[in-house]
């Protein structure tokens, strides 16, 4: 399995609790679920962090970087801990591996699982996609800007992400800390994952989630646009919960911690 191959940076804070695992957007790593991880121990969950590969302290192939590989590292680390009653948070990006996970390898080890602020159900548009909030010109436009200047690319990146209407919506040094988590980030893997999670259709995986769920989304997210994706996805999947965070942007669980704690921890304790 792929995730024998590599290294996957994983923090694992132990004990007997129902295991939580988190996996972090484009292109952060494990250290923006900071917010998360001590209220979660501290209601006696069993909390998982990893490193997707080629980002932060985990390995950086030259290849890997599309969902069927991405989904095998998260389904050995699973494996490897014996895992079982897990529940999967997937943020961003990462709600494509919660999305794939289950159509891949089934829901006997799961418990539930959440979207935040994730791309399902399909994320750029097309003529048979025509709701996917992300045109090919403005896909383009960020291959590009990464290509031609990987620092100034992820700063604005950062403004977007934390910013509702244009507000900054957290402090400038979280920004700054942030920044230096996406310069971690492999060049080739961030390009490979960028296109993944632009064109990736999760659209039949969704419909294999039977699962306790729950959307979160903020309503101001500027990168992955309530409308085409949360609300669709909830759509999606019959019994899912919906929780939407006002005046919230992107990353949402860094700058609104205290409503996504609670939701997520409110959700867990079903």
């Amino acid at each position: 399995m792929a995730s024998e191959l590599i290294k996957i940076f994983t923090e694992d804070t132990g004990g007997d609790g129902r295991p939580v695992i988190l996996i972090h957007g484009w292109p952060l790593s494990g250290a923006a679920w900071e917010k998360q991880v001590p209220a979660l121990q501290q209601a006696g969950y069993r909390v998982i962090t990893y490193d997707r590969r080629g980002f932060g302290q985990s390995d950086k192939p030259a290849s890997g970087y599309e969902y069927d590989t991405l989904t095998a590292d998260l389904a050995g680390l699973i494996d490897d801990r014996n895992l079982s009653d897990v529940t999967l948070v997937g943020f961003s990006m990462g709600g494509g591996e919660v999305a794939r996970y289950i159509a891949t390898y089934g829901e006997s080890k799961l418990h539930s699982v959440v979207f935040a602020s994730a791309v399902p159900p399909y994320l750029i548009q097309t003529p048979d996609n025509p709701e996917g909030p992300l045109t090919k010109a403005k896909a383009d436009e960020m291959e590009s800007g990464l290509r031609a200047d990987r620092e100034a690319f992820f700063d604005q990146f950062t403004k977007d992400f934390f910013s509702a209407k244009g507000q900054l919506k957290l402090t400038e040094q979280e920004r700054q800390d942030a920044l230096t988590v996406c310069l971690q980030s492999d060049q080739t893997a961030a390009l490979g994952c960028m296109k993944a999670f632009a064109t990736t259709d999760f659209r039949n995986d969704l419909a294999k989630v039977t699962v306790p769920t729950l959307v979160i989304h903020g309503d101001s997210d500027g990168i992955v646009p309530f409308e085409g994706s949360g609300k669709r996805t909830h759509a999606a999947i019959a019994g899912s919960t919906l929780v939407v965070v006002p005046d919230a942007p992107h990353g949402v669980n860094v700058s609104h911690p205290e409503v996504f704690n609670a939701e997520l921890l409110k959700f867990l304790a079903r």
